[in-house]
């Protein structure tokens, strides 16, 4: 089954048209599951889980049970919920579902990934296998499991949607600390905007063992959009399956890459990153230092300032806050010694403080670090706390728009959305 939609805009006309094919195929169906993306990512779920569910109904569906594809974020709320997918809790048959990563009894241990192969996509940097754990309500008796996720680049997978809403969005706190740490070894300037790289095809050996233990029809419903004061809808790519999955996020990538990627004349001096508010801890809104990594793109000694006088928290988990704070923001030849003399550390903390501070040196003789730029919050994190944690602090209240605006610097609303690159590079 496959239903490849695009549109500038793509209307939601045409949304509940592909959606009615995709749902004509099924036939009857009683109970279905779908996994979304959560809120820190802001799409058009809404459009399309409201006329799934309403079409599913015309088919004779009992059950319509959700799963918040979390990773290691918070858990959503309702109210997250009812927005996220445009469906009241009260509405029949609908099941509101957080993914509980911390949670051994939700999880289900599928199989593993072998210790060379590890070794062979980290190139040696990690020598371990991987034992895979996913949500279990995925082998649970559905008819049909729907995952809806959207495709911009990414830090840690080259571009999201596809298979990443699986692995690591639904596994285990093992497989995505692992996960994310092999990631960072392999670097995000090597790994962020690229469709083909190691990360990937961890992720899917991993997810092709979990689909051979699916039992219900799986389809990708894999979204493409515009973000600048509204989301845009761009593309919806339905396919079927494993190889469905595959197939829809190259096509998603291939827009992706036109859409998503800012190309600048040279590097810059100084880039604000205006977060919204769905990014409200810094363990989120690190991607605006992640979009900023591109060799060249920002200057030697330049700044790069996230600009989000919501923020109050590294992280909302008391636990990962402390671990972040024990650790502080460093380059990756400083956590790799750190590793060293803390094994037992958090592997998805490690990964975080180097995405977020970005390439540097660090020799453990003298003790000396040196990066390529700075990162600086302008957050309401108090300024000593920043500086314990090895960033550096803006008064976010003498912030203003117009200091900005010379040759050397870029204003970027909304922050964290989108790539930069040098036009140099422009394929």
């Amino acid at each position: 089954m496959t239903v490849y939609l695009e549109g500038d805009p793509l209307t939601e006309e045409k949304i509940k048209e592909g959606l009615s094919k995709l749902v004509e195929d099924l036939g009857k169906v009683k109970k279905v599951l779908v996994v979304h993306t959560d809120y820190t990512r802001v799409d058009f779920t809404h459009l399309v889980a409201k006329n799934l569910y309403r079409f599913l109904l015309e088919r004779g569906l009992k059950e319509f049970h959700t799963l918040n594809a979390s990773g290691t974020h918070r858990a959503m709320k309702i109210e997250e919920f009812e927005k996220k997918l445009g469906i009241s809790r009260n509405e029949r048959g609908v099941f509101f579902h957080n993914h509980e990563f911390f949670n051994p009894e939700a999880l289900a241990f599928v199989g593993t990934l072998p210790a060379d192969f590890v070794s062979e996509m980290t190139e040696g940097d990690l020598e371990e296998e991987i034992p895979i754990k996913v949500n279990r309500i995925l082998f649970e008796d559905f008819d049909a499991i729907f995952f809806i996720n959207g495709t911009v680049p990414h830090e840690s997978t080259g571009f999201s949607g596809g298979l990443k809403i699986v692995i690591p969005g639904i596994a285990s706190t093992e497989v995505v600390d692992t996960f994310h740490w092999a990631a960072v070894l392999m670097g995000i300037p090597k790994l962020i905007g690229t469709v083909d790289n190691p990360a990937r095809k961890i992720i899917n050996r991993a997810s092709e063992m979990i689909f051979e233990k699916i039992k219900a029809r799986s389809f990708t419903l894999n979204m493409v959009y515009e973000e600048e004061e509204e989301v845009i809808p761009r593309a919806l790519y339905i396919d079927e399956g494993y190889k469905g999955f595959l197939r829809a996020y190259e096509k998603a990538c291939e827009l992706s890459s036109q859409l998503h990627v800012k190309y600048i004349d040279r590097p810059l001096r100084r880039a604000v990153q205006v977060i919204g508010e769905e990014y409200d801890e810094v363990w989120t809104a690190g991607k605006g230092s992640y979009k900023l990594q591109k060799p060249g793109v920002m200057a030697k000694g330049g700044q790069i300032i996230i600009y989000a006088p919501h923020i109050k928290r590294f992280h909302s988990n008391l636990q990962m806050d402390k671990w972040i704070r024990e650790i502080g923001y460093h380059c990756k030849d400083y956590v790799k010694w750190y590793l060293k003399k803390h094994p037992d550390f958090n592997k998805n903390v490690a990964a975080h403080v180097i995405n977020v501070r970005g390439a540097g040196t660090f020799d453990p003789e003298t003790g000396k670090e040196e990066f390529e730029f700075d990162v600086i919050l302008a957050t309401s994190i108090p300024e000593d706390e920043c500086r314990a944690v090895n960033l550096g602090y803006m008064d976010p209240s003498k912030i203003r728009k117009e200091d900005f605006m010379d040759e050397d610097s870029l204003w970027i609303v909304p922050g964290g959305k989108y790539l930069y690159d040098l036009k140099g590079r422009r394929g």
